[in-house]
């Protein structure tokens, strides 16, 4: 729903409705307030370096392993 209210602001301010912009740009806000808080580079870094070591993967064929971890960990992280 994000995506799609950036592409109606984009096409609605080209084409200079500028009412329906700000009607789009409010209901982007309104969805923003409730998405979590994205993780930052660095976090996702640590956060994937902690599950490379916790499941000792041995090469791209063990990616499952760590996919799993940081799919249960990262789901869970408070906003």
């Amino acid at each position: 729903m994000i995506k799609q209210r950036r592409e109606s602001i984009a096409l609605f301010e080209k084409g200079g409705r500028q009412d329906l912009a700000d009607k789009e740009k409010f209901e982007l806000g309104v969805l923003q307030a409730y998405m979590p808080q994205a993780l930052s580079d660095a976090e996702i870094e640590s956060a994937v370096a902690a599950a490379l070591v916790e499941s000792g993967v041995k090469g791209p064929s063990d990616m499952g392993k760590v996919m799993a971890l940081l799919k249960a960990r990262l789901a869970a992280v408070p906003t």
